[in-house]
């Protein structure tokens, strides 16, 4: 039988994705991430994939709060012992014989990824780790009580999330797993819905991250491609889409709640995609789709603690003769004058508004964008910011001098002028050897 060959890493593709993931290894240090999947992956065994990035997270000082589902185990236990039970708006109505059999399919569960947690094995990813795994009477739980004229019975509620003692667990370097059963001060048992722990554990615990493993790649357009970004204020407007159903529905939903209380940001992940959880976190462009409260691309005006990352942007465009040659020292006195685009605290464009209030014009220039986000409309975006600042400056007219990139400005409607047409301080700087084409735009 013939054994094929895996292909090696590049060298370079690996040295490069290790340093860049470098940044957000120092970020989130020290943070805490809360981390949902549901039953399904305890049922078919993808469990212990996922766990391998999971304690990856916390041999890098971060912070693990697990809160595993068990849907498909209660079900089945509930089916062994001739019990149905009804769902009424997503709850589970719980009597207490139902209870007594959740209990132990919870219970169950739990045992999985605990046993999940703990492998081992040499040649393993899991080798070495020695991870120490707390469970507890954490979540203080309450009754839902009747709702719309049902009883819920022992179906809960979070009351309270202990969350001092959670910390002191994950201060030893425990990764702490919470199930989705809450105990009440009267040492009732109450069956809650895990997202809802996950969402109440993340609040109370001022959690960096919020991050939900599903069975689908993220949230989709209409046009059925993936949402990389979504802010809160955009939530509302997908719920009135109709394919917006079932836990995707629960996901936006528990994200706006969660944004709303402090969660900086929530995360939806395929639970399906080998290192989903590590190539969302490490990666700039990420694999999901990431909820935050703020925008995680956005343009602001630059100060001079942006000067290294505008260098790092332009110096390759300056080699090739696309940009004019900058020294910090320059750059570092005109930072007033320049914006930026930052994703994810990085800077992956830039431009520059040089203002000639006297005869009504602004020169656009430096204007850049990483090759690596190009071609998706941050160009315009940008360009689109600096018109809107020289119009606010009741200034007339903008203009450029480009070498290289003359036809994506006549695309843009400018249209080619003349040295003559310049403000008189900009043709005495005008470089002959570099022979600019000049190109003007009306506000």
């Amino acid at each position: 039988m013939a054994h094929s060959k895996k292909q090696p890493i590049s060298t370079d593709s690996f040295v490069r994705s290790f340093r860049e993931s470098s940044p957000y290894i120092h970020r989130f240090r020290g943070q805490t991430f809360v981390i949902n999947f549901g039953g399904d992956a305890l049922a078919d065994g993808s469990i212990r994939g996922l766990v391998h990035d999971m304690a990856l997270l916390n041999s890098l000082g971060i912070n693990v709060v697990l809160v595993h589902g068990a849907g498909p185990q209660i079900d089945a236990a509930l089916s062994a012992h001739h019990l149905h039970t009804e769902r009424v708006n997503g709850k589970r109505v719980t009597s207490p014989e139902a209870m007594a059999v959740l209990r132990e399919a919870v219970g169950g569960a739990r045992l999985v990824v605990e046993a999940a947690l703990s492998e081992g094995q040499m040649g393993s990813p899991m080798a070495h780790a020695g991870l120490q795994v707390v469970s507890g009477n954490f979540i203080i739980a309450q009754p839902l009580g009747v709702l719309n004229g049902v009883d819920y019975q022992c179906t809960g509620q979070v009351r309270r999330v202990a969350a001092e003692v959670i910390k002191r667990h994950l201060d030893a370097d425990a990764i702490v797993l919470l199930s989705p059963i809450g105990v009440s001060p009267t040492g009732t048992l109450f069956n809650i819905r895990a997202e809802e722990v996950a969402v109440a554990a993340a609040i109370a615990l001022g959690a960096a991250k919020l991050i939900f493993y599903m069975d689908s790649e993220g949230v989709l357009d209409a046009e059925g491609q993936l949402l990389r970004q979504i802010t809160t204020s955009e939530i509302p407007e997908l719920l009135q889409r109709p394919d917006i159903q079932g836990d995707l529905r629960e996901h936006l939903q528990s994200a706006g709640i969660a944004c709303a209380r402090a969660v900086e940001r929530v995360h939806l992940i395929s639970r399906h995609v080998d290192g989903a959880l590590l190539r969302e976190l490490f990666t700039r462009d990420g694999l999901g789709t990431l909820l935050s409260r703020d925008a995680f691309e956005h343009v602001r005006q630059a100060t001079v603690a942006d000067i290294p990352g505008i260098l790092e942007l332009i110096r390759p465009m300056e080699e090739r003769g696309i940009l004019v040659k900058r020294s910090r020292e320059r750059l570092e006195m005109e930072a007033e004058k320049f914006v930026v685009m930052e994703r994810d605290s990085k800077i992956i464009g830039c431009a520059a508004v040089y203002p000639y209030p006297e005869q009504g014009m602004a020169e656009v220039a430096c204007l850049a964008v990483d090759s690596r986000y190009q071609r998706q409309g941050r160009g315009e975006h940008l360009l689109e910011y600096c018109q809107k600042w020289a119009q606010e400056q009741q200034l007339k007219q903008i203009f450029v001098l480009s070498t290289q990139t003359t036809h994506w400005f006549l695309e843009r409607k400018f249209r080619q002028g003349t040295l003559q047409e310049l403000p008189v301080p900009k043709q005495q700087l005008y470089n002959f050897q570099r022979r600019s084409q000049v190109f003007f735009q009306t506000l």
